[in-house]
């Protein structure tokens, strides 16, 4: 799990949470990133994150490190750590990286951005995640 990641192709980005992983998925030119359906956190979640991966071509996968405002990590940056790990051990044969990226604010901005869009907070609860997951991957697109 490398920071050096190619620069070509889809990359798709993970925003963990302990029910729910937003997931957005970025264009093969990385000029746009697209919110996907976020998915269960369950024992499936590996086994649905690798699928998904596959079916978008991705070349690398982001996951968003929840630290605190300070910059210390907590439990949820512990679960960030975990999953980036069993995710990169269960891709391994498909030769791709599994980098992590600091997710401070990303759903404060994807609950502004979906406020601005006219969606009310109980509307925002099946798309947060997933819009979280776009802000991360964005921010993870404009540093490369």
């Amino acid at each position: 799990m490398s920071g050096a990641v190619t620069t070509t192709g889809r990359v798709v980005a993970l925003d963990p949470g302990s029910r729910r992983v937003g997931v957005a998925v970025s264009d093969s030119g990385r000029t746009m990133a697209f919110p996907r359906p976020a998915l269960d956190a369950d024992d499936t979640l590996l086994d649905k994150l690798r699928e998904l991966i596959e079916e978008e071509g991705a070349v690398a996968v982001v996951v968003g490190l929840p630290k605190s405002l300070n910059g210390t990590e907590g439990t949820a940056a512990a679960s960030a750590r975990l999953l980036s790990v069993q995710l990169a051990a269960r891709l391994v044969d498909l030769d791709l990286e599994v980098v992590l990226h600091d997710e401070r604010l990303t759903t404060v901005q994807a609950a502004g951005a979906l406020s601005r869009a006219g969606k009310n907070t109980r509307s925002q609860r099946s798309s947060i995640d997933s819009a979280a997951a776009a802000v991360l991957l964005e921010a993870w697109l404009a540093c490369q």
